[in-house]
């Protein structure tokens, strides 16, 4: 048995999200609908980690073991050739049968656009989120500054999570604005469930005003989601990259 590694893209736009569910489509069960065909037996496939309805990725990590004997290359042509038109897989690669896609994961990059423009535009509806209310950059820019590092996350994660451990390290937040269209790139060594659309609601709030930047630091400190703000929408949200060290 060989362990193929890849990464693949998709548009969650009609997806209920990336894991197996009874009666509804998703990420994972498209995968190994089409590995299994060409196996004649199921495959499973692992995730870097699951997104939810609406998220997109640019660039998840999958692995699944085989004992087909196919070049690289043409993995790629062949699962995109019967993949639905918004999965996509960019690369596969032979792997350590040691290699896990969760487990050996050492960090990964989000971002998550909003689109700031006073009418919305129809064609990114399903991949921006539309805020056509002032922002203020510099408000965000300067509350960033209180969640670099590591911290306790609690107060930006969902609350129907079993995850104990909410401590993690945002390494980076940038926020860069290209005429109507804002975005907010996350990397860090891990994210909790929903942390980044929390944490992109609560800077939206501060950017329009509704919160001071420096209120940054006691809703961290608080460690209660009921302190942080809303919950930004999936449809803004994309799976940038994940790192390996030495896999």
């Amino acid at each position: 048995m060989q362990r193929m590694k890849c990464i693949i893209s998709y548009d969650g736009t009609l997806f209920s999200g990336y894991q197996v569910q009874v009666d509804k489509r998703t990420i994972q069960s498209e995968l190994e609908a089409v590995l299994e065909k060409m196996h004649k037996k199921a495959v499973k496939v692992v995730a870097s980690g699951r997104t939810d309805a609406g998220v997109h990725a640019l660039g998840q990590v999958i692995h699944f073991d085989t004992h087909l004997d196919i070049p690289a290359d043409r993995w790629v042509q062949a699962m995109n050739a019967m993949l639905p038109k918004d999965i996509a897989v960019l690369s596969a690669e032979p792997v350590s049968e040691n290699f896990h896609a969760r487990y050996d994961a050492e960090g990964k990059t989000y971002k998550y656009e909003i689109q700031l423009s006073k009418i919305r535009n129809p064609l990114m509806r399903h991949h921006a989120f539309h805020y056509p209310y002032p922002i203020d950059v510099g408000r965000i820019k300067k509350a960033i500054g209180y969640a670099l590092g590591t911290h306790d996350f609690s107060s930006f994660c969902a609350a129907n999570t079993d995850v104990k451990d909410k401590v993690r390290t945002i390494h980076s937040i940038d926020c860069v604005q290209a005429g109507d269209l804002l975005t907010l790139t996350y990397t860090g060594n891990g994210f909790l469930y929903n942390m980044v659309r929390i944490l992109t609601g609560t800077l939206i709030e501060i950017g329009s005003g509704k919160r001071e930047p420096e209120e940054m630091a006691g809703i961290i400190a608080a460690r209660d989601r009921s302190a942080a703000g809303k919950t930004a929408p999936p449809q803004g949200l994309y799976l940038k990259e994940v790192y390996y060290l030495n896999k």
